[in-house]
């Protein structure tokens, strides 16, 4: 029987606090696939790094001296190929999680979330799953001004036009929080085959994860009344 190589995630640390870097080393270092790469005291030396060491996550603090964590998660996921980005937060209703959602941003821990669950969370980022639960998506959402509401319902249900009848089912229902398997029994259809419709819609609309996803289905208002 022929053995499966362990697959190591490489981890870059990026927060202004020494403490909380030498505490996530420590934690992060503990599990024997993840290795850390690199630490960064604020988002100036994200980009540097990044291109050092090409890290598969970063672990980004917001409030940081220099470059906060919102500007360097923007300038990181704007580049043609960028490592996955978990933001690190002391408030779990922290509305400017919002915009490194819609930057790209894999998903948010706080602070004081318990080690293991932080260890897995940049095991799922690494294999693709954002972190970020369909209740605190909405509860950031909610917090957010909408001054702009009308005219972002209608540019997202314009882009949510480029996609088949099928795509948009499975894309409303990854905003309801299902997963693929949840998916492929309400929708009738086999695992594989929601993988490639949620492949398509990423593709087709430009976005980079099922958090963006369901960011535009909310702003067009499809998930209104859930």
């Amino acid at each position: 029987m022929a053995t499966v190589a362990c697959v190591t995630t490489s981890v870059l640390i990026v927060d202004d606090d020494a403490l909380v870097r030498a505490g996530l080393v420590m934690m992060l270092g503990g599990a024997p696939d993840i290795t850390v790469v690199g630490e960064a005291k604020d988002g100036t030396e994200v980009v540097p790094l990044v291109e050092q060491h090409q890290p598969d996550v970063v672990l980004m603090d917001i409030r940081m001296p220099a470059m906060d964590g919102l500007s360097a998660t923007e300038i990181l996921r704007s580049r043609g190929s960028s490592p996955e980005v978990i933001i690190l937060t002391t408030f779990d209703a922290d509305i400017h999680v919002l915009r490194a959602l819609r930057a790209g941003a894999a998903g948010f821990l706080l602070k004081d979330t318990p080690p293991g669950e932080i260890v897995d969370a940049v095991r799922r980022v690494a294999q693709g799953s954002p972190v970020l639960s369909p209740a605190v998506t909405r509860r950031l959402i909610d917090r957010v001004a909408e001054t702009d509401h009308d005219r972002r319902r209608i540019d997202a249900r314009d882009r949510l036009e480029e996609l088949s009848e099928r795509e948009r089912e499975v894309a409303v229902a990854v905003g309801r929080g299902k997963s693929n398997a949840e998916i492929a029994s309400s929708l009738f259809l086999s695992v594989p085959t929601v993988k490639t419709h949620v492949s398509s819609v990423l593709t087709k609309l430009d976005l980079n994860n099922r958090v963006q996803i369901a960011l535009l289905v909310h702003d067009a208002g499809l998930l209104d009344g859930q």
